[in-house]
């Protein structure tokens, strides 16, 4: 089950990309447990960051994995004000760089990291594929 929870914010994002996502799991060999994305600001993320991973800095998204196997579960926590400031640095639709977001988010839980240069570019080739893939 995927679910998605709003913390500083009104519940204004959308959210019709259950399939999409559920697709992605699917295509990665995976199965789907419980998701949560959980949308909030700046400031509250930067709270998880310090609180949980003792890091001080703003960042788009941050994964909880909670992976059993192949099912796949866990907490993504997703700053819409990080996203809308990347669109604008990066020229890209808001819409589109929520879903990369969102995507990376479960490419994190399907064992794909992003620390090394290379890890980083495998992570991009996945989520430029599976953008390509929305409907």
């Amino acid at each position: 089950m995927i679910q998605f929870f709003y913390e500083n914010l009104p519940e204004s994002v959308n959210t019709d990309y259950t399939k999409w996502l559920e697709d992605i799991i699917l295509s990665e060999g995976k199965k789907l447990g419980e998701i949560n994305y959980i949308f909030c600001d700046d400031e509250y993320l930067l709270k998880v960051n310090q609180d949980y991973l003792q890091h001080d800095y703003y960042t788009d998204i941050i994964t909880f994995d909670y992976v059993k196997g192949k099912t796949i579960s866990g907490e993504i926590f997703v700053s819409l004000q990080r996203i809308s400031d990347n669109a604008s640095t990066l020229s890209k639709e808001y819409e589109e760089e929520l879903r990369r977001v969102l995507a990376h988010g479960i490419l994190h839980l399907s064992g794909y990291k992003d620390k090394t240069e290379d890890e980083e570019m495998m992570m991009r080739n996945k989520e430029d594929h599976y953008l390509a893939k929305y409907k």
